[in-house]
């Protein structure tokens, strides 16, 4: 929820983070920024996501162009006492973007068009998942 593509108000999240947990779900929140990712993390999602919105879909991994927002957001994060897991997307293409990602801090990613267009998609997802390791 809240991918910068689909913002979901605060008073909206306050309200649905819980419900989704009770019903069982696990609840990934998405920021574009560290300020926002620590605005988020008191409410409890599962996963929080930094994802700059100007790297979405573009194949130019944010673990690449912006490693520092990475670093910050984790930092940044965590500070809040956030035990959950931190994520980041964007522009994720290769196994070598999730390492990098990895490396940063990052506990893993978020993919979509990287697999959507790859001619052999579970052959992209092992290339990625391999990766976290």
């Amino acid at each position: 929820m809240n991918h910068s593509e689909a913002k979901t108000s605060p008073t909206d999240l306050r309200e649905l983070v819980p419900r989704l947990a009770s019903m069982g779900l696990g609840v990934c929140l998405c920021s574009q920024t560290a300020e926002e990712a620590t605005r988020l993390a008191p409410l409890g999602p599962k996963y929080i996501a930094v994802e700059p919105p100007e790297l979405i879909g573009s194949g130019i991994a944010v673990s690449r162009a912006k490693p520092e927002l990475i670093e910050e957001t984790v930092t940044a994060v965590r500070r809040t006492g956030y035990r959950g897991r931190i994520l980041c997307g964007a522009g994720i293409v290769t196994g070598e973007d999730v390492a990098k990602a990895v490396e940063l801090g990052a506990d893993g990613v978020l993919v979509a068009s990287s697999v959507v267009k790859a001619k052999d998609w579970e052959s992209k997802v092992r290339e990625l998942a391999r990766s976290l390791t």
